[in-house]
């Protein structure tokens, strides 16, 4: 039961910082192009990297934490679903180029971003 309520909270803090952050970079770039969709997926990436070895190979945390950030928090802060939506979006509305876009970056961003989290990880 602890791990559920663990997971509820961090999804619940997850949510509020997608919703913030992607309503912050599309402030500053526009909603021309799902820039705010983009970088919550990659910087949750990153994390999702980096704090994995972190809590499973350097530090002694409790499976509860981790429940807590790695499924709760940043499952809710990352955005497959809206990035799949958005997408399809623009892909419905003839944007074959940015839909492509998205694909290609989101892929190999979200990728990168997971991958240099493992390694700066794995170097502390």
């Amino acid at each position: 039961m602890s791990h559920l309520l663990a997971i509820a909270a961090g999804g619940a803090v997850g949510a509020v910082l997608r919703f913030s952050v992607s309503t912050g970079i599309y402030t500053i770039l526009g909603r021309n192009f799902p820039y705010g969709t983009l970088a919550v997926n990659v910087i949750g990436c990153f994390l999702m990297g980096f704090l994995s070895i972190l809590m499973l190979e350097r530090f002694a945390v409790s499976v509860e934490w981790r429940a807590a950030l790695l499924i709760g928090v940043l499952g809710a802060f990352t955005t497959f679903s809206t990035f799949s939506l958005e997408t399809l979006d623009l892909v419905q509305h003839s944007e074959f180029l940015k839909a492509s876009l998205n694909i290609t970056l989101s892929i190999f961003l979200c990728l990168l971003a997971t991958s240099l989290g493992i390694q700066l990880a794995r170097q502390l």
